[in-house]
């Protein structure tokens, strides 16, 4: 059965099996995977190493045991059980060093809930199959019963952080609608974005559904919620180095795989509260 370990356990191992010789090369140009080897002839399998975190909530996080888990996490795991030619391994890190740390060969893969940009498409490799969508709604305090949808916004502030998906799809209504939004950006400073919404000093802002429990109120629940329809999607996916094509395309692979058999939406519902694997047309078309 393959084992998930700590980072310094599989440095341990990987030097073990380098030393005696039975370490598989090649594939995917990684330098941070490694192959166990077989004297039996039988085809070596490829150590993965996957970066995530552990600050993430119902995405990737130690529990109350110790352990790493998470929607991401779990969903890995799943994959590992049907790629029998690979053994993935956890590495965990800050977000922030994720991408550098991908860059460095140091890890082989990251698992946690990225979405493509033009900054990181030109860098990186995504894999094609999504394994979470964000439906991005309008988003406002949870006891306002004026604004229902985009439409509502109309000379009204609406708040959102630059260069993101959200900030460009405003920015692309306001050119498409006579500038009818008053959009605010994020400054970078610490900002209780409730505390924003609540004291009026914007009427609403951009948010998915899964991203409402990271904005509670003082009673513990969200204060805010999502009105209208879904305006944006944007791909969950997994991000890989320019050389992991094969890797890639396996991991569509198991990803499909547990697509079809319902259980990635079961893994959805069960860390993130909702079936978050359905696109837009899914979503808006009952």
């Amino acid at each position: 059965m393959k084992k998930f370990s700590i980072a310094a356990a599989l440095i341990v191992l990987a030097l073990v099996v380098s030393a005696c010789g039975a370490k598989s090369g090649g594939g995917d140009g990684s330098s941070a995977a490694s192959g166990s080897g077989n004297n039996g002839g039988t085809k070596a399998v490829k150590k993965i190493i996957v970066g995530t975190g552990t600050q993430f909530p119902n995405v990737c996080f130690i529990d109350d045991s110790g352990k790493l888990t998470g929607f991401d996490v779990e969903l890995v795991r799943e994959l590992d059980k049907r790629l029998p030619e690979y053994e993935f391994e956890f590495k965990t890190m800050d977000f922030s060093n994720l991408l550098l740390s991908l860059e460095t060969n140091k890890i082989d893969f990251i698992a946690h809930q990225m979405e493509k940009n033009p900054e990181r498409i030109e860098k990186f490799l995504f894999n094609k199959e999504p394994y979470s969508i964000f439906l991005t709604k309008v988003a406002v305090d949870k006891n306002n019963t004026t604004i229902h949808s985009i439409e509502d916004l109309k000379g009204k502030k609406v708040y959102t952080t630059p260069t993101s998906n959200a900030a460009y799809f405003l920015e692309q209504y306001n050119k498409d609608h006579d500038n009818a939004l008053n959009i605010v950006y994020s400054s970078g400073a610490a900002n209780d974005l409730v505390n924003i919404i609540q004291s009026k000093r914007v009427d609403a802002t951009m948010s998915t559904d899964f991203a409402l429990a990271f904005y509670p109120g003082a009673d513990g629940q969200p204060a805010l919620k999502t009105v209208g329809e879904p305006l944006i999607q944007s791909d969950v996916l997994f991000v890989l180095r320019k050389d992991g094509q094969e890797l890639s395309d396996k991991l569509d692979e198991a990803i499909k795989s547990v697509k079809e058999d319902g259980t990635l939406s079961k893994l959805s519902i069960q860390w993130l509260g909702q079936d978050f694997t359905k696109s837009l047309d899914e979503a808006t078309t009952k």
